[in-house]
């Protein structure tokens, strides 16, 4: 039997220098478009929190696919492109799922 790859989720956190909200929804914006294309890409997408923050939710159909962006020349242009508008690292977890309820509501 072969086993089939789990789907990845990872949250980012971005927190935006003052003044540069606008300029970091924008720049991760235009991310966005272009990692869409990748493969394994099933979701990436910004949301504001409450705290100021913009969290970016994205989901990989493997570990394999999501390192393969992790080394792309679209996550390079990425960080380049964030440069100067963040005012903290961006916090990046690979999170686990924990499923439960029903199988198209109880996980990502």
């Amino acid at each position: 039997m072969i086993e089939l790859p789990e789907p990845v989720v990872v949250t980012a956190y971005f927190t935006p220098a003052a003044g540069q909200h606008a300029a970091l929804t924008h720049a991760l914006s235009v991310a966005i478009a272009e990692v869409h294309t990748e493969p394994g890409c099933e979701l990436y997408a910004i949301h504001d929190a409450p705290d100021g923050r913009i969290v970016m939710i994205e989901k990989w159909s493997s570990a394999e696919l999501l390192d393969d962006h992790g080394t792309s020349p679209a996550t390079a242009r990425l960080v380049a492109s964030v440069e100067g508008l963040l005012s903290a690292p961006t916090e990046v977890t690979r999170l686990v799922p924990i499923p439960a309820g029903t199988l198209s509501q109880g996980a990502l």
